[in-house]
């Protein structure tokens, strides 16, 4: 029975699309996935960082090629996934990742980025998801992880655009699974909480945004990005095929507490 058990978290032999992966958390959730047994596939628009990351994951011994495009972009994502499935082979997992941050007081917030933010964090979410789900439907098969938030469930000052496309992933991740569950495919989100990244790094090192957050996370600490590993795993392998339309929050209990 363990050995079952263990098994159904086996990612070898399938091949997965890691959006905004050539840094942060999505690097982190592309080494989980090739880790487990999966050959990723990195994306990112720019090539030459794209191809640095993944000489570092070919290094430790993973199976990696690279995808460079742009996810905000209908043509280009539907170009990309079509060449993708056509050289590569089937995409049996899509981890859709990119995404982007501005803060500013709403009141000041401009036009110009509040479309930018929207068109990275939302359109890129709907457009690599249709794309992939057009191939899974057929296959009946597939696993679309999204990458939520703790800004899905709770605001912070200053980043209202930033909650409300998160939000909306959030709502969009739902209606993706009622749609295409039919068809064999599941979708989930993942939201992590405060995470030790490139961009946090400026946060981590403000002792009193430190102190505060510290103090207001039941687990007393800022993530890690290996922290994601196994929730990343466990929503892109066959442990969770019953488990459709749910938002997995790995953030030390944030949403759990005033």
């Amino acid at each position: 029975m363990t050995n079952n058990v263990l098994k159904s978290f086996d990612l070898t032999g399938r091949t997965a699309l890691v959006t905004g992966s050539s840094a942060g958390i999505g690097f982190a959730l592309a080494r989980g996935l090739a880790g487990a047994g999966a050959r990723v596939i990195l994306n990112a628009r720019n090539a030459a960082k794209l191809e640095a990351a993944a000489e570092v994951l070919r290094g430790e011994g993973l199976q990696v090629l690279t995808a460079a495009f742009d996810v905000t972009s209908g043509e280009a994502v539907t170009a990309a996934i079509a060449r993708i499935e056509a050289e590569v082979g089937a995409i049996d997992i899509l981890v859709n990742n990119a995404g982007m941050q501005r803060r500013a007081p709403l009141d000041q917030f401009a036009e110009a980025d509040w479309h930018e933010l929207m068109k990275t964090n939302v359109d890129s979410v709907f457009l690599v998801g249709q794309a992939v789900a057009r191939h899974m439907i057929g296959r009946r098969r597939g696993k679309i992880v999204n990458i939520c938030s703790v800004q899905s469930e709770l605001g912070r000052p200053g980043i209202a655009p930033y909650t409300a496309s998160k939000g909306a992933v959030k709502m969009l991740t739902k209606g993706m699974a009622i749609d295409w569950g039919q068809h064999g495919i599941q979708v989930n989100g993942l939201g992590p909480g405060y995470f030790k990244t490139e961009l946090t790094d400026a946060l981590v090192k403000n002792e009193e945004f430190t102190q505060w957050l510290v103090g207001r996370t039941p687990s007393r600490r800022w993530g890690d990005v290996e922290d994601l590993v196994g929730a990343a795993v466990f929503l892109s392998s066959d442990a969770s095929n019953f488990v459709n339309g749910h938002i997995l929050y790995v953030d030390g209990g944030v949403t759990a507490t005033l």
